[in-house]
């Protein structure tokens, strides 16, 4: 006859808070607030990376050539991203994206905007249709410019 064995309950420890913590839903993990840290961290660190050694930090050496060739390299970041979107490399175009964001950060930087000031231009626009928004701009360049016409050049 076979002996029953018995087996010892398995200790449990407690877990540690990063085990308990609730993983967020996919759509909840790229949520506007997580993604707008993500942009205001690095634009903290550019903005720190300003007075590094350009010969060290990639964006010193941005930062240091002036804000004509850091537009003009995120000139070459965007193009990139449009030729991977036009070729539907997916991967390709998630990969120039976060290359756009982040020349586009430096470009902040050497320009001197904050993304908070992006942050709350955005938040503006949020529920005007993209038509009166559009409209709006090109009406207030038209008297920014003193021009007095209802054309839109």
């Amino acid at each position: 006859m076979a002996k029953s064995i018995k087996k010892k309950p398995v200790e449990r420890q407690k877990p540690n808070s990063w085990q308990t913590a609730r993983k967020p839903a996919r759509a909840e993990a790229f949520a506007p607030g997580p993604a707008s840290a993500v942009l205001d961290r690095l634009f903290a660190v550019v903005t720190e990376r300003r007075t590094a050694d350009p010969a060290v930090s990639h964006s010193a050496r941005l930062l240091s050539r002036g804000v004509e060739k850091v537009a003009q390299k995120f000139g070459e970041e965007a193009v990139e991203c449009l030729i991977e979107s036009v070729a539907g490399n997916r991967d390709a175009l998630i990969a120039e994206s976060a290359d756009v964001l982040y020349h586009l950060i430096v470009l902040w930087v050497a320009s001197g905007v904050r993304p908070e000031q992006v942050w709350s231009e955005l938040i503006r626009r949020e529920g005007v249709s993209g038509v009166a928004e559009k409209a709006s701009r090109v009406r207030d360049s038209r008297v920014a410019f003193g021009l007095n016409t209802t054309k839109i050049p």
